[in-house]
């Protein structure tokens, strides 16, 4: 078994069935923290778990989603990161800088890659799209210590649990 679901399961058609019935979900406050990036407490990740298991998903399911990022990390990833929470994350970087044209559009696709995806693997940012301004991807849009911060940001998002 991957992540708990029964061997030989499409993980895709897997991920599509669990936006079907995360959707349903949409405004629980455990689904809710997951996509504002806040942190989600021990009640609430059980609450994730309920959710999952009265979707029919084997009981482990839940469980082994734990390994690997965790069961909010996959929920992230399913759900999006609210575009707020997003553009908050960054709100600090942008303070007070006077950013070009692209770097701005940068931060823009980093942006929407997190409202669609979640999450962010920050060597993403040397891959296409991000290349498309420079080869170099982030290193030549940005000074060396803007882009050690960049990548902070990107996993200072990573979901969290409350202490």
């Amino acid at each position: 078994m991957v992540l708990g679901i029964p061997g030989g399961t499409d993980m895709d058609a897997f991920r599509r069935e669990a936006r079907v019935f995360l959707k349903q979900h949409e405004n629980h406050i455990a689904v809710l923290k997951v996509k504002r990036n806040e942190p989600l407490t021990a009640t609430g990740l059980k609450e994730l778990e309920r959710i999952f298991l009265e979707a029919g998903v084997d009981e482990t399911a839940p469980g082994a989603l734990q390994v690997d990022g965790g069961l909010p990390r996959f929920v992230r990833a399913l759900v999006g990161l609210d575009r707020q929470a997003a553009k908050r994350a960054f709100a600090e970087f942008l303070e007070n800088r006077r950013l070009s044209a692209n770097q701005l559009e940068f931060l823009d696709l980093i942006i929407g890659h997190l409202t669609d995806r979640g999450v962010m693997d920050p060597k993403l940012l040397y891959e296409a799209p991000f290349t498309d301004f420079d080869r170099n991807g982030v290193e030549g849009v940005f000074e060396p210590a803007d882009v050690v911060r960049l990548v902070e940001i990107l996993r200072g998002i990573e979901p969290r649990l409350a202490a």
